[in-house]
């Protein structure tokens, strides 16, 4: 639109200098036609005069329409010649235009070609570069298993040529050589050898004898000194097992098979096979520290409370059922006084309770009943000594088990900051030692949780026994029927002296 603009602007600016200069002689026409004209001589004739002012009018029109004619005729060729100039202007540019657009048009496409080009080289760059990492990484592999070939080799006596390793270029060769190697261990290997050697004995004296290997996982040792299962003592030494393997190592060694074959498999002969002696209790308890010992007083204090007060409800619940019919059957036949004398040479706590209620059944209503409730929790006291005290231990045994783990630990790890990870026997032995304290503590909170709660249930059932027979003796004592004792039962319910209440309370008293 640009190439048309600059033709429009030059022909609108020939046509305003084409509208000015007409407009500057239709003005010059005016003022030529609007001068007067010079007056006649005096002495020219009246008639001519005349006659020269009647044409001065039509004559100006006439000039008038002369000067149009030609400016119109000027502006039309003009005007053509422009218009001349513009259709060859429009002709011109579009060839140009044309010539233009083939030219964008082949360097679009040149462009998109090198795009294409360029994208195409990037791919091949990024797969050769791939290709080469890939490369890498294999010729890294191949390496390393050379490296460990020659390692493995070497263990059981086999070199490999120096020359082949060291030329580059020949992996193919390479592994050829080692795959025949490797071909020619694993046929040694998976037959059974014998050879002369030495090994040591249990004592730690070393022998002369005969040695058996099963492959490269396991061995046995016969000499007239002693004979059994090898395993590894380092260096490429044996030592005989602890385990016997005797009848194993003779029958193999007579080319016969034994009934149930014996051995110790090992991973290696050059690490050494360490037997782990049985730990003692005492070298548990140390292991687990303070802490540990804590714990186990704890528990040895569980059990004395558990014996004294087993101790204290067996003597207060010894013939009960007994005491408590012997007395009611006296109360029934009116023998009040021998009725005490039976409470008084009984030592149980039912005996004391059913004494004090005999001797204020004849009390008014209010003072029996506090004479009884009392006498049922002093006994109540006695009965519950030292039952929260396991149950505390018990609860407390486990978190102090927890406390040591974690004290464990965190000497284990600042053992790891310090000297690493190197050593798995160390972070694993740490973990143990930590972890003794949590089983201390729970091997005394167990059974001491389980005596503990049945040693109360024990004394829930005497306090039961205790409010039941003071309820028939007060019974039997206004006449009414007695009604049997009922079976032991497991409550968690405390004393209430609401019965007695209600025989007392009766208004039949």
């Amino acid at each position: 639109m640009n190439k048309f603009l600059f033709p429009l602007s030059i022909l609108a600016i020939v046509i305003l200098f084409a509208g000015v200069s007409v407009s500057a002689h239709a003005e010059e026409s005016v003022s030529v036609a609007s001068e007067p004209v010079a007056a006649p001589a005096p002495e020219a004739e009246p008639a001519n005069g005349a006659n020269a002012q009647q044409s001065s009018p039509a004559q100006q029109k006439i000039d008038l329409e002369t000067a149009y004619k030609r400016e119109y005729a000027f502006l039309a060729a003009q005007k053509r010649e422009l218009t001349e100039r513009l259709r060859q202007y429009k002709s011109s540019t579009q060839g140009e235009d044309r010539t233009l657009n083939q030219r964008i048009s082949v360097l679009e496409r040149g462009s998109v070609e090198r795009s294409a080009k360029i994208d195409q080289l990037n791919a091949q760059l990024i797969e050769a570069e791939r290709s080469e990492a890939a490369a890498l990484e294999r010729s890294d592999a191949l390496e390393i298993t050379y490296a460990q070939a020659s390692v493995t080799l070497k263990n059981h006596d086999i070199e490999l040529p120096a020359s082949l390793m060291e030329t580059a270029g020949n992996d193919i060769k390479k592994v050829a050589q080692i795959f025949s190697q490797g071909l020619s261990i694993l046929r040694k290997l998976s037959a059974i050898q014998a050879a002369p050697g030495e090994f040591f004995l249990e004592s730690g004296r070393q022998t002369q004898g005969s040695i058996i290997r099963l492959g490269n996982i396991a061995a046995y040792g016969i000499s007239t000194d002693g004979s059994g299962i090898l395993v590894p003592a380092g260096d490429n030494h044996f030592k005989i097992w602890r385990e016997p393997g005797v009848d194993s190592a003779i029958a193999l060694s007579k080319n016969q098979q034994p009934e149930m074959l014996q051995l110790f498999i090992f991973e290696s002969r050059t690490q050494a096979i360490d037997e782990m002696a049985d730990k003692t209790v005492l070298e548990i308890i140390n292991s687990g520290g303070i802490i540990g010992w804590v714990i186990v007083g704890l528990g040895g204090l569980v059990v004395l409370l558990v014996f004294v007060r087993i101790y204290l409800l067996r003597s207060n619940s010894a013939n009960t059922q007994q005491i408590s019919d012997q007395v009611i059957q006296q109360v029934i036949d009116g023998d009040l006084e021998g009725a005490k004398k039976s409470c008084e040479t009984d030592s149980s706590a039912i005996a004391r309770v059913l004494s004090n209620t005999l001797r204020h059944l004849k009390d008014d209503r209010d003072h029996m009943e506090s004479v009884v409730h009392e006498a049922i929790l002093r006994e109540s006291s006695a009965l519950d000594r030292f039952g929260s005290a396991i149950l505390v231990i018990a609860s407390v045994s486990p978190l102090l088990g927890l406390l040591g783990t974690v004290t464990g630990m965190i000497a284990t790890f600042d053992v790891i900051t310090e000297f690493g990870t190197g050593d798995p026997k160390l972070l694993s032995g740490g973990i143990s030692i930590a972890l003794v304290t949590t089983k201390l503590g729970l091997i005394v909170a167990i059974p001491a949780l389980l005596v503990g709660s049945v040693l109360s249930a024990w004394a829930r059932n005497i306090k039961r026994d205790m409010e039941h027979s003071a309820l028939r003796v007060t019974n039997a004592f206004l006449g009414r029927p007695v009604s049997e004792p009922e079976p032991p039962q497991d409550t968690d319910k405390t004393f209430t002296p609401n019965p007695v209440m209600a025989a007392v309370g009766n208004p039949a008293v």
